[in-house]
């Protein structure tokens, strides 16, 4: 026992010393978004680009609405840091702190997206099989494999791309393709691969997505 208690004294003196909580306490949770600011900011500083609720109705500026908001407050994250390069969007960015993206995101989230419409009838074939089955002699994987078959994406991962815009997803490619947008590896090598036809074709299938 006298050999013992020293030992027990040493054990006791190196354990990590624990943040003690009062009764019902607990460490703080990740704060929640909110959503009524999230709509005040939106409406203020976004809506007179992308719709009131998220949707758009200028093809060059992209549907927000029921987009995953994690993939949302990323881009802004992107702007504001000069990441993802755009004037204005850096401009609105650099206004807004974390909290206000959060709030923004979640919000136009929450909107239901309004359908789109492929418009181009000769190259929406070629368009699908790009989407569906990518172009396996050039290694182009399918848009399907991370964007989901009906272009719902995957949350927190890959972006919702049903019914979006077909200029705006094209402007996007060729930017992924010629470097003026560097933000996601993946996009940049899978549009290196891409002519112009095809990115057309593909923007377009996209569109009509639902």
């Amino acid at each position: 026992m006298k050999l013992l208690a020293p030992l027990l004294m040493a054990a006791a003196l190196a354990a990590p010393v624990l943040p003690a909580f009062a009764a019902g306490d607990a460490p703080a949770a990740a704060k929640k978004p909110d959503l009524a600011k999230g709509e005040a900011s939106f409406t203020a500083v976004c809506a007179a680009c992308h719709g009131a609720d998220g949707n758009s109705a200028i093809a060059a500026n992209p549907k927000l609405s029921q987009q995953h908001p994690e993939y949302l407050v990323k881009q802004l994250q992107d702007f504001k840091s000069g990441k993802r390069n755009d004037a204005v969007m850096k401009g609105f960015a650099t206004a807004l702190s974390d909290d206000d993206m959060k709030n923004i995101a979640y919000w136009v989230a929450s909107k239901a997206a309004k359908p789109g419409f492929a418009k181009d009838k000769d190259l929406v074939a070629l368009g699908e099989r790009i989407y569906r089955g990518g172009i396996a002699d050039r290694n182009i994987a399918a848009c399907a494999g991370c964007h989901s078959p009906n272009g719902a994406g995957i949350p927190a991962q890959y972006p919702r791309l049903s019914g979006q815009h077909a200029d705006y997803t094209a402007k996007q490619l060729v930017e992924f393709r010629d470097g003026k947008r560097a933000n996601s590896i993946q996009m940049t090598q899978v549009a290196a691969k891409l002519n112009d036809k095809e990115i057309k074709a593909v923007a377009d299938y996209i569109a009509g997505l639902r």
